[in-house]
């Protein structure tokens, strides 16, 4: 009797993107072998002509196997490997819904609201009282540097008093990348706080307090106190009247504003968030990431912008539309 031959399985392939950064001179030879055995159509050539243009991107469609074994060797030869798996939008939520049905989509909800609550009401509230109480004494708003320092404040206090809700948000979203033995299957926001506390202590909730709060400073800066001026500039030129065209056009101006003076400091936490260790911390990684140039400080300069852009436009226009319906003036 003869044997069946065994049905071939067609490997599964994804498309990856394997970023290179912080590559040991004497590893470069190691690596450039690794790259041409691992990598599906790159030659030696092409393998050499990519580490030494560092930081550069390898394209690839590999089996999660083989993409495994790229990030180790990379690692192995002391640069940091970060993969994005690039999947389409309809089949990344079909997947999470067939898996875990539609309620999964909208894991972390009650954490993301949870931080809005705590980290933006606190900002606006103490932003907005401290600049009303200053205006009132004088005849028109108070200068840009006392908005800037408003900011400053209301900002970096507000990430601190998020952060409990912002760590807990990211678990929460990121339970659903994790096998099922591995969840932590928080209820809701206050459940996941209320068990951090219990089984990590109060140390553990305030985790990365440090850097969420200085986010919050610079965020709040760019948004607030950039908003306040652009407006207050824009009215003086008597182009617009107090309309949705100049709050549209202020807040436009106060989300590039953010994204500007937060972007060094994401790409700092992210660097940190990826490594391996080779830090000893901010001030070393912000002078490790400044000797690839003061670009280095703003990768991901258009995503972050095309994000927080639109936020920050909903957020004002909203927000003075609220304002003028409650009869609320503020002096510009």
């Amino acid at each position: 009797q003869e044997e069946e031959e065994p049905v071939p399985v067609k490997e599964e392939k994804t498309h990856f993107t394997v970023r290179l950064t912080e590559l040991k001179a004497a590893d470069k030879v190691k690596l450039i072998k690794e790259v041409k055995n691992f990598v599906p159509g790159v030659n030696l050539v092409q393998a050499k002509k990519l580490v030494e243009s560092l930081p550069q991107e390898i394209k690839a469609n590999v089996s999660k196997e083989e993409a495994e074994k790229i990030k180790a060797a990379l690692e192995a030869a002391g640069g940091t490997t970060q993969q994005e798996v690039r999947m389409r939008m309809t089949g990344m939520a079909l997947r999470v819904i067939r898996t875990d049905g539609f309620l999964a989509l909208y894991n972390g909800l009650s954490a993301s609201l949870c931080r809005q609550m705590t980290y933006s009401l606190t900002r606006f509230a103490i932003y907005e009282t401290a600049r009303d109480h200053l205006g009132q004494g004088s005849q028109g708003p108070p200068p840009f540097y006392q908005k800037v320092l408003l900011g400053a404040v209301g900002g970096f206090t507000g990430g601190f008093v998020g952060t409990p809700a912002d760590m807990v948000n990211v678990r929460m979203q990121n339970d659903m990348k994790q096998p099922a033995h591995l969840r932590r299957n928080y209820s809701h926001a206050l459940d996941g706080m209320y068990r951090v506390l219990r089984e990590e202590g109060l140390k553990k909730l305030f985790s990365g307090a440090t850097l969420a709060s200085s986010r919050g400073a610079l965020v709040t800066v760019g948004q607030l106190s950039c908003y306040d001026q652009a407006k207050q500039l824009v009215l003086a030129t008597g182009l617009l009247s107090d309309n949705i065209f100049t709050h549209f056009l202020a807040s436009f101006i106060a989300g590039g504003c953010a994204t500007f003076l937060c972007q060094p400091l994401d790409v700092l936490k992210t660097r940190l968030m990826n490594s391996q260790g080779e830090y000893r911390g901010v001030s070393h990684c912000a002078m490790e990431t400044a000797k690839l140039g003061p670009l280095a400080f703003y990768k991901g300069f258009v995503p972050a912008a095309i994000r927080l852009i639109p936020h920050t436009i909903l957020t004002f226009v909203f927000l003075e539309q609220l304002r003028k319906y409650f009869g609320i003036k503020v002096i510009t």
